[in-house]
């Protein structure tokens, strides 16, 4: 019978998805063309003729959204587990497949990041760290940068509306180019590590020698401390798991900075108060990062995630990441990544595993992501329909990919560049747009 069930669920679901996925095509018609004159006379043969043609469309459409839909599952299963959101393929996707421009798909792809964080962190709130009695979740490092990295969220929504759409492009394959590279390099430096690690322990494990225990072990640097091999996560509840002073003080920070968004809808763009609402943002996530980094840095707090304690923090190192958060949260904004791109590999520079990078991004990614979306939306970015349906895909990617990508881990171990030429050669209009001139009517 649960079997039965199980299936039963499934075709249900997929029915649904299916549906709101001609939903939304048919939407996309409805909004583009056709109005009720053109039902109000001609033929029948006319008629039948506007019918098939518009059933054609829609179809047409239809498809381009499943596999759009199944393109952004994997993408959000796998960008969910990697703790980078998948906002590198949800922007491509929208924009080539379904046919966005490359600012609404940069809207899309931040409510699609919102709904598989959301999933995924709902998924990391009960896991404890993989070698340490700690949660998976750093909230220490949390706190330091999702205040900067809200920040950077909201210059990177202006400039998102400030820049023009091939320049959009040109920052996302530059932004992919570097990021990818140098992920690359260190997951490859991190497995060579960890076969050494590997390698060793078995070695003092399996020989027969009775000096074995006098063998050289040190374990290399930036590498993560590894406990003892037999170590096992305890379970523990949610409610014990979460550090809940400094989830409140992120909700908190959250909060603010959203009601300054909302009074700023109901200013006149670029007036006075239009620029006190946004410069009042400053003080609010300075001080909450500033809190974190001055306790960092006199000891009273301290980052246990990569296996032993971080005590002495520099300033210029504390100023660094922190200007690591805006940035990431100014990439968010703009391009319409989740800010792991930036966050994840400078969790693995500091000696993170990857567990535990994965669930702290993807924990900050939930605040930045889900108030750029609420900014995109107070100024009509993106159409609501196609964006619940998209965001609905993504929270089940991820809830999949947490479950079965885990799993396999565990097992394992457009603007053209020769059309943008042309337009500068004959000088014409480049697509910038004036911030104060914007109307989201």
């Amino acid at each position: 019978m649960a079997e039965i069930g199980k299936t039963l669920t499934g075709y249900v679901v997929g029915v649904i998805v299916l549906a709101f996925a001609l939903f939304v095509s048919a939407e996309e018609i409805v909004a583009n063309g056709g109005t009720n004159d053109d039902f109000a006379s001609g033929s029948f043969l006319r008629y039948s003729s506007f019918c098939f043609i518009r059933l054609k469309c829609i179809t047409n459409i239809f498809g381009l959204v499943v596999v759009g839909s199944v393109i952004g599952f994997f993408a959000a299963a796998f960008g969910s587990v990697g703790g980078v959101g998948g906002g590198g393929i949800f922007v491509p996707m929208l924009t080539l497949i379904i046919g966005f421009d490359p600012k609404t798909s940069t809207a899309i792809s931040k409510c699609m990041i919102t709904g598989a964080a959301g999933a995924t962190v709902y998924y990391n709130l009960k896991l404890r760290h993989p070698i340490l009695d700690l949660p998976i979740i750093d909230y220490d490092l949390a706190l330091l940068l999702q205040p900067m990295l809200l920040l950077g969220i909201s210059i990177g929504v202006v400039l998102n509306i400030l820049f023009a759409e091939w320049m959009v492009t040109v920052l996302l394959i530059i932004l992919f180019i570097v990021t990818s590279t140098r992920s690359f390099f260190k997951g490859v430096e991190t497995w060579k590590k960890e076969t050494i690690i590997k390698k060793e322990v078995s070695r003092r494990l399996t020989s027969s020698n009775a000096g074995a225990e006098d063998v050289a072990y040190k374990l290399l640097p930036g590498g993560s401390r590894v406990r003892n091999e037999g170590y096992k996560a305890p379970e523990v509840s949610i409610v014990d798991n979460v550090y809940w002073k400094d989830f409140t003080i992120l909700i908190g920070v959250w909060i603010i900075l959203l009601v300054l968004h909302i009074f700023k809808t109901y200013t006149s763009t670029c007036s006075t108060t239009y620029w006190i609402l946004n410069v009042l943002q400053v003080p609010v996530a300075v001080g909450a990062s500033a809190y974190e980094a001055v306790c960092l840095y006199k000891g009273t707090r301290v980052v246990m995630s990569s296996g032993e304690a971080v005590i002495t923090w520099k300033v210029h190192q504390l100023i660094l990441y922190c200007c690591c958060g805006i940035l990431a949260g100014i990439v968010g904004g703009l391009l319409g990544l989740g800010g792991g791109f930036i966050l994840g590999p400078l969790f693995l520079e500091l000696g993170i595993p990857p567990q535990v990078s994965s669930a702290t991004a993807t924990f900050v990614m939930i605040f930045s992501s889900s108030m750029s979306v609420i900014q995109y939306y107070l100024i009509g970015r993106f159409p609501v329909p196609y964006a619940m349906y998209f965001v609905a895909v993504a929270t089940v990617a991820a809830l999949v990919g947490q479950h079965v990508v885990r799993k396999i881990i565990s097992i394992v171990g457009g603007v053209g560049i020769a059309d943008t030429i042309r337009k500068i050669k004959e000088g014409q209009h480049m697509g910038f747009d004036n911030i104060c001139a914007y109307n989201p009517v």
